[in-house]
């Protein structure tokens, strides 16, 4: 793995968890989502009550999984991969201390309003935790952009568009909250939704076959190639924004029915050429692709619905449980092997159980409530504990490993 550090006396920070943004945002990324399912689980059994402003049980939930744990990841991928692909230094030590602090703060505040505070209370909780998701989101925009043009990469600048998109969709799940208006609630939650799959459509079809090709051609005298098109990256752009414009902004079943299945189609076709029967050997190969493909599945229902199958919320578990989930756990398991000077051939023999659990999850969130709806509860509680069997075996597996200093000595 590429390791740049900067120039002149070698960098220093008061703990490992410091030394890059992977490090920190991983590790609590993993303990948060166990935390915010288990709070989940007793908001949703009626065991906790959520505090005295107008929430929406279920945009509370998606909040915390979406500017929560995923801008977590989202914020450790970035402030690690940018500094590889510029060579500009990403913030470590205080500075990333400083970044973290406040996206901690925000989920500290989120998880208080499970707890039933009065009314003036809630609304400063939530005030608070506004302008500290703000400042976290902004100060990330802010380095990762500066370091992009200072590189001058506009390759990159579609990434750094998404991610100041999602800077103003927060805070209109925010502004939603504190007037009580449900429906600027929900556009927040769904604009940054499709936001972080376009993002993960675009990330992993530039690391899915380039991790293909790589961990398949070791230790082999020819190299593995897989296909890519550009037709075929333009076509998936192109109905993905339909697709999600026809779900949030002007909602029409019909366009969303035939955008969701021609994207589907065409992230079909993209993945049958980067298959190879040599990733079923290989667990952080198989695990991204078939978080590709669970999306797919979550498009398809997505048409479905207009045949009367399924419903809204199954479509979009199932793109959240394959393109959050699943991609997330396959990413964040190589990444932080990869970056701390570790194989990524060795993965902790734990690896393959977490996908697993996800892929039970998918099953029991997505797919069996769409034969038996009558054991929804059943379905839905397992699936949660397969989410939160997941994250504690990655908190035991890689916690020890991004809190230890690299294996080959080297800052990062």
């Amino acid at each position: 793995m590429l390791q740049i550090q900067p120039p002149g006396a070698k960098p220093h920070s008061p703990h490992p968890l410091l030394n890059m943004g992977f490090r920190i945002f991983f590790a609590s990324a993993g303990v948060f989502a166990i935390i915010t399912m288990l709070l989940w689980i007793f908001v949703f059994m009626g065991k906790l009550s959520l505090g005295g402003v107008v929430f929406q049980p279920f945009y509370w939930h998606a909040h915390e999984m979406l500017y929560g744990y995923t801008m977590a990841i989202i914020a450790g991928f970035l402030l690690t991969a940018v500094q590889t692909w510029t060579g500009v230094t990403m913030p470590y030590g205080k500075h990333l201390l400083g970044i973290f602090s406040f996206w901690a703060i925000s989920r500290l505040i989120w998880a208080l309003t499970a707890f039933n505070p009065s009314q003036e209370l809630t609304v400063t909780l939530v005030i608070i935790a506004f302008i500290s998701d703000m400042i976290f989101m902004a100060w990330m925009a802010f380095v990762v952009t500066r370091a992009v043009v200072k590189a001058k990469q506009k390759r990159q600048i579609g990434i750094v568009s998404k991610i100041i998109l999602l800077t103003v969709s927060n805070a209109l799940c925010y502004i939603g909250i504190l007037s009580q208006n449900i429906s600027l609630n929900r556009i927040g939650i769904y604009l940054g939704f499709y936001l972080i799959i376009g993002l993960v459509l675009t990330v992993g079809r530039r690391v899915t076959p380039f991790f293909i090709q790589k961990g398949l051609s070791v230790g082999q005298t020819t190299e593995v190639k897989v296909k890519n098109s550009k037709t075929l990256d333009s076509l998936s752009l192109g109905f993905f924004v339909i697709f999600f414009i026809s779900d949030v902004f002007l909602p029409n079943p019909i366009l969303l029915s035939l955008a969701a299945l021609a994207t589907a189609a065409v992230n079909l076709i993209r993945l049958a050429g980067w298959y190879h029967p040599g990733i079923w050997k290989k667990p952080l190969l198989w695990s991204l692709f078939l978080a590709f493909f669970g999306m797919c599945l979550g498009l398809v229902l997505y048409a479905l619905q207009a045949w009367g199958i399924g419903t809204h919320s199954l479509a979009v578990h199932g793109l959240a449980m394959s393109g959050i989930a699943l991609m997330t756990v396959a990413m964040v398991t190589r990444v932080s092997l990869g970056h701390t000077g570790r194989s990524i051939h060795q993965p902790p023999k734990t690896v393959p159980w977490m996908f697993v659990l996800l892929i039970i999850a998918f099953v029991a969130r997505v797919l069996l409530p769409i034969f038996d709806m009558s054991s929804y509860i059943m379905w839905l509680m397992i699936a949660q504990t397969s989410w939160i069997l997941c994250f504690v075996l990655f908190c035991i597996s890689y916690i020890p490993i991004l809190s230890k200093d690299r294996v080959d000595g080297a800052f990062g």
